[in-house]
């Protein structure tokens, strides 16, 4: 997978993509990632990227000119182009997941008051938020999208079933976990991972990944309603009030 960060900072992605998976993914060669200077597709010796906004107000806008220019001198016909902004969709692990699939993804980091509305309306794919708050530009989100999408990509984790098993997979939050030592400070693991027991343990894991989600985000549920079997699970755990959906799902 190649993966062009477009940018008026590359010190900001580059930093981080220099570290931890993601450097070894790219050492490895898992991805082909590619921090993308703005400027460097601007025209002048001055290289203006931004400029006032048409009818008055604070802030630049980034011009439409350099975007373009950038986009154009890397698309390809499989390229996907997303533009990291508050007003776009909020990112999910399934839009991860797509993502993931994709051979070629251009990341657009706006910055200032935004983008020329004709960027958005014109050139990019799609847009995407990591949540509703504004922060200083789109390279922080682009890290976001980064790190879940790369973590998907066949060979970058030790463990290649371990997304299936993480929070939001199918709906649900995490299970606890555990490590040694097993007793601290007064505080046992549960019994059942110290059992040897993995039909009970797999049990357990799902009743707890099931309660938790429950009691944070009970909004997961509506989209992966409990079948049969996680509903006698949650009898004694559902809070006051609330009603569960329910599933013609059955194990």
């Amino acid at each position: 997978m190649r993966i062009d960060v477009v940018t008026l900072f590359p010190g900001v992605i580059e930093g981080p993509v220099s570290a931890s998976m993601i450097r070894l993914a790219r050492e490895r060669g898992l991805v082909d990632l590619r921090v993308v200077d703005l400027r460097d597709f601007t025209a002048g010796r001055h290289r203006v990227a931004d400029d006032y906004p048409f009818g008055g107000g604070g802030g630049m806008i980034l011009k439409p000119e350099p975007v373009f220019t950038a986009v154009e001198a890397l698309r390809g016909p499989d390229s996907r182009v997303v533009l990291l902004c508050p007003q776009g969709p909020r990112f999910t692990q399934a839009e991860a997941v797509r993502l993931a699939a994709r051979s070629h993804l251009i990341l657009l980091c706006g910055h200032y008051e935004g983008v020329d509305e004709r960027v958005r309306t014109q050139l990019v794919d799609q847009e995407l938020s990591i949540g509703d708050y504004v922060l200083t530009g789109g390279e922080l989100p682009a890290l976001v999208v980064l790190d879940a999408v790369v973590r998907l990509l066949p060979g970058v984790l030790g463990d290649p079933a371990g997304p299936a098993r993480e929070s939001f997979a199918a709906g649900r939050l995490d299970y606890p976990q555990y490590t040694r030592p097993s007793e601290f400070r007064g505080h046992r693991v549960p019994e059942v991972l110290l059992s040897g027991d993995h039909a009970r343990i797999d049990a357990w894991r799902r009743r707890e990944a099931l309660r938790r989600t429950a009691e944070r985000r009970p909004d997961l549920l509506a989209a992966y309603p409990p079948d049969a079997r996680e509903r006698g699970w949650l009898d004694d755990n559902i809070p006051e009030g609330q009603v569960l959906p329910t599933s013609g799902r059955s194990d």
